[in-house]
């Protein structure tokens, strides 16, 4: 049991959200198919140790989840007519795990289907963070700075909603793209902001969120190249993976974008950004996705030899903001007004914040606490570091403000 439960948990974090996908779009009910697939995963791990691994996984998990909706389509007198269309997509999953071509990734479909109109706004992106990329409701309420009890009950209203209404699972045209294709942007994003905030790569769950994210993001310029804000997104990612590599010291520690050494940034993926945001830019129609991977293209004047132009990157943020006005975005502003005005014009602009709305968010009093450091505030500065460290879940970035916090006393 012992070596094959580590098999399992890999399987479920390299194939979850294709699985559910497959298996919503086939059932037309979210948490039919999440349920089902999680009695697939018990199974497995009752089976998989006395029977030995299956040379397929994702083929059994897939077989033994499809016949669990269909015993609980035949139960269920109201949706007896799926309960055909059930059997021929268990059928047609045979022949493909046979067959060796693995099932289709409907995870781009079921984005689409989670950003649908008859679904409360609010609850578009973490429902597709839990469905679609495997976020549990704690995470994405830590995320959203809201109740996990409220999440979970948003969630659970809006899975209800896919199965009422029937939504079909594709990709809309017309009119209804522009508003449904931010809305899928915006989860890829975040879902790669969970992944790429964890620094020590401790958490190996969240690590692999960047890849999906990745992946997602260039199916959607596969199937979208022409919309501007979905190559501004792939843009933005490039950017930020093109750091990695110089996001820690040999030794493991943390180190910020204004401290890193830009020769360590990857070029390939650095001319790929550049490319796809010159793209975008000449479709003109700006958005917030290519206004933040500008900002991220003027960090790359460092590696160039040339000084960063702080103006010109707060006043990107000031356009992000117009149209996207996230804490991301406000605290953007804040730092590059403070490099390019001084800490007390930066300093300023977070006070503005109202605090009630980033006691708990990280990012807040690490920026808070640096700017009220160059002003000389030290107890002040202090108290915003403790609680910068309270909030910071990466080692690595605790020990980086651990260190700010010694250093002050």
């Amino acid at each position: 049991m012992n070596g094959t439960s580590p098999l399992i948990e890999a399987v479920a974090r390299r194939s979850y959200a294709r699985l559910v996908s497959y298996l919503s779009a086939r059932s037309n009910d979210v948490a039919s198919a999440e349920d089902a697939l999680a009695d697939a995963f018990l199974a497995a791990l009752r089976t998989w140790p006395l029977d030995g691994v299956p040379s397929n996984p994702e083929a059994w998990l897939l077989h033994a989840a499809r016949r669990r909706l269909i015993d609980r389509a035949r139960l269920d007198r109201t949706r007896d007519a799926n309960v055909d269309a059930l059997r021929r997509a268990l059928t047609e999953a045979e022949e493909l795990s046979t067959a060796s071509m693995g099932f289709p990734d409907e995870r781009l479909k079921l984005l689409f289907v989670c950003a649908h109109p008859a679904i409360d706004s609010r609850v578009h992106t973490p429902l597709m963070l839990q469905v679609v990329l495997g976020l549990d409701a704690e995470a994405i309420a830590a995320a959203f700075l809201t109740p996990t009890a409220t999440i979970g009950q948003r969630l659970s209203r809006a899975k209800s909603k896919i199965r009422q209404t029937r939504i079909a699972f594709e990709v809309p045209s017309g009119a209804e793209l522009p508003a449904r294709l931010f809305a899928v942007l915006e989860a890829i994003y975040a879902a790669y902001g969970r992944g790429w905030d964890v620094v020590d790569g401790a958490d190996a769950a969240r690590s692999s969120l960047t890849e999906e994210a990745l992946w997602l993001a260039k199916m959607a310029v596969e199937l979208l190249p022409e919309e501007p804000e979905a190559l501004g997104l792939l843009a933005l990612m490039l950017y930020c993976e093109a750091r990695r590599a110089a996001r820690r010291t040999a030794a493991g520690e943390y180190v910020p974008i204004s401290a890193q050494d830009p020769e360590l940034w990857d070029s390939a993926k650095l001319t790929e950004a550049e490319q796809l945001l010159t793209r975008a830019a000449s479709l003109r129609r700006p958005g917030r996705f290519q206004l933040e991977a500008a900002v991220q293209s003027a960090h790359v004047e460092r590696r160039r030899g040339g000084d960063v132009d702080w103006l010109a990157i707060a006043t990107l943020y000031e356009g992000v903001i117009r149209v996207a006005p996230t804490f991301g975005a406000l605290l953007g502003r804040a730092a590059s007004v403070a490099r390019a005005r001084g800490p007390a014009a930066g300093l300023a602009l977070l006070d503005a914040i109202p605090l009630s709305a980033v006691e708990a968010h990280q990012p807040y009093w690490a920026a808070r606490g640096h700017l009220l450091l160059e002003l000389g505030r030290f107890g002040e500065a202090a108290l915003a570091f403790d609680e910068a460290i309270r909030l910071t879940e990466d080692a690595a970035v605790r020990r980086f403000l651990s260190a700010a916090a010694a250093r002050i006393r």
